[in-house]
């Protein structure tokens, strides 16, 4: 009974060890905000630039923000998909534009790390974005 109870445990390890490792290795998304400040003139909205660091297979979940937003593929590709709409994929020194309102998300579809920079002008004191139901 002993030998069973060892060998049903060392295969429950065998088995479940290399997901535990895939996912403790899987890099998180990292996100570096450069400014966030005041927009000249217009103090009710603010401008902020932030660099984001995806790895492959990741991404955000469908979103919008308070005011516009500008992206700028520096690494890597980025799935770009407005809901309701064919994904388009940008790649290193590509960009695109989502105007207000507009419910989209980011993602990594590839099979190497992404990088870009996204310029937004939102509106003070509200959320950089909003999570958008799928």
């Amino acid at each position: 009974m002993k030998q069973l109870l060892t060998a049903a445990l060392l295969a429950a390890t065998c088995m479940l060890a290399p997901l535990a490792w895939s996912q403790a290795t899987m890099p998180a998304r990292q996100t570096i905000r450069y400014f966030k400040t005041p927009l000249e003139k217009d103090p009710t909205r603010e401008v902020e630039m932030v660099s984001i660091t995806v790895p492959p297979g990741a991404g955000n979940e469908f979103h919008r923000h308070y005011g516009d937003q500008w992206t700028a593929v520096q690494e890597g590709e980025v799935t770009f998909t407005i809901k309701g709409q064919a994904p388009v994929v940008l790649k290193a020194g590509e960009s695109n534009h989502v105007a207000r309102g507009i419910v989209h998300r980011q993602q990594n579809l590839s099979d190497k790390p992404a990088r870009y920079i996204v310029l937004n002008v939102l509106d003070k004191g509200r959320p950089t974005a909003e999570p958008a139901p799928e």
